[in-house]
């Protein structure tokens, strides 16, 4: 009697990525935790020296450690947010979006306008005077970013111009990482638009077929900037309220975003493979070194990505449960680490100040979790305001 030799373990199958990824048992708590903190490292380079980090120059300007990071934050939340679109009401799905980002971003804002700059700005000028009647002061940085303008999240009454003038600092925005916020936001509003026509539940096919779309585009190097130090420059589009985006970057961001969506709808069919992992653990730093980075490494970041997340060990599966730090470590890691540039953090070296710019960073990102963020996501399951007033109107007529 024959029997069939055994698969090396690397070769066969682990399960499928939705038996792998079932309700809460995954890892994408903890891989959004250390994506935010790559931000954090990748900006001390050119907040607190000027050049960016060293993965630019290793790369010969293909992408940083940042970038690489931002890409990945948008692999899972194509995974997270399609299945979210999949499952609501179009009107649910877009109040669950706007309570997720808008107040954690709203605060952030307000914090950084009327809590961290002044003192920077007193301790720069030894007076307040002229700071809150600035065209550029608090009020207009609170205000920009809705207003999708290009310098959204820029300087606050000078502080940071004056600081560059010191040497100081090397960075003219406070916080540089909300760039990629309306390219999300953008994101976001295509899924919603798919799940209200129908395409997520009976159309699903053209989620991957977009996907390829975009992935001929990509190899094609049509919308490629015209050098690496001009990230965005080439072509571009003016969306309404979200302003202008570059379309290198919305192409390479909505590629990596639809093939997280394309896992989500397909998990049933996509197989977990160990040695498929390792395969894309090496393809991802050979095409980030010697080419071919947006056509074969962005794919290989994605699988590997989901791949972590499916067999991340029990202990890391906790993380995130039941307090997510990852959007307040995003969103205030920059303007800790303009304030500690402007302090003079850098006599520190490298180390000391990423280890001050992590610390102060979660700090306020526990309190936008407990204090801003949580307390808003209560109000998800809530009646839609507008569902409510109408409700009222038609118990009155």
């Amino acid at each position: 009697m024959s029997t069939r030799p055994q698969r090396h373990p690397l070769l066969r199958p682990r399960g499928t990525l939705a038996q792998l990824t079932t309700g809460r048992a995954n890892g994408f708590g903890a891989l959004r935790l250390l994506l935010a903190a790559a931000v954090i490292v990748s900006h001390v380079w050119p907040v607190g020296w000027g050049p960016l980090d060293p993965l630019w120059d290793w790369s010969g300007g293909t992408t940083d450690l940042g970038k690489t990071a931002v890409l990945g934050f948008f692999a899972l939340s194509g995974f997270m947010i399609t299945g979210s679109a999949a499952r609501l009401p179009a009107l649910r799905y877009a109040w669950h979006r706007a309570l997720r980002i808008l107040p954690g971003l709203f605060v952030s804002l307000v914090f950084c306008a009327v809590v961290l700059t002044p003192p920077l700005y007193l301790r720069q000028h030894g007076t307040l005077a002229g700071f809150w009647s600035r065209p550029d002061g608090p009020a207009g940085y609170v205000t920009s970013l809705g207003s999708g303008s290009p310098t959204a999240g820029w300087d606050v009454s000078g502080v940071l111009a004056e600081g560059v003038r010191l040497g100081t600092n090397f960075d003219r925005s406070f916080n540089g990482a909300l760039w990629s916020l309306k390219y999300e936001v953008l994101c976001y509003l295509v899924v919603g638009l798919l799940a209200a026509l129908g395409v997520l539940r009976r159309h699903r096919r053209l989620v991957p077929a977009a996907a390829a779309g975009l992935w001929l585009l990509t190899a094609s190097r049509l919308l490629d900037p015209p050098s690496p130090a001009d990230p965005l420059g080439g072509p571009s589009i003016t969306v309404p309220g979200l302003g202008l985006l570059s379309g290198h970057l919305l192409l390479r961001l909505g590629l990596v975003f639809l093939l997280g969506s394309a896992a989500r709808l397909w998990a049933d069919r996509v197989p977990l493979y160990d040695g498929l992992a390792l395969a894309a653990a090496v393809v991802l730093p050979v095409t980030v070194r010697w080419g071919g980075y947006p056509e074969f490494g962005h794919p290989a970041l994605v699988y590997l990505l989901l791949w972590a997340a499916a067999r991340m060990p029990d202990r890391l599966r906790r993380v995130g449960r039941r307090a997510d730090y990852s959007y307040g470590l995003y969103i205030y890691g920059f303007p800790v680490e303009q304030a500690l540039a402007l302090l003079g953090a850098a006599r520190l070296g490298k180390a000391g100040f990423l280890v001050c710019a992590l610390a102060a960073a979660a700090v306020l990102a526990a309190f936008s979790w407990h204090c801003v963020e949580r307390p808003a996501l209560r109000l998800r399951d809530r009646a839609l305001p507008w569902a409510r007033s109408r409700a009222a109107s038609a118990e009155g007529a």
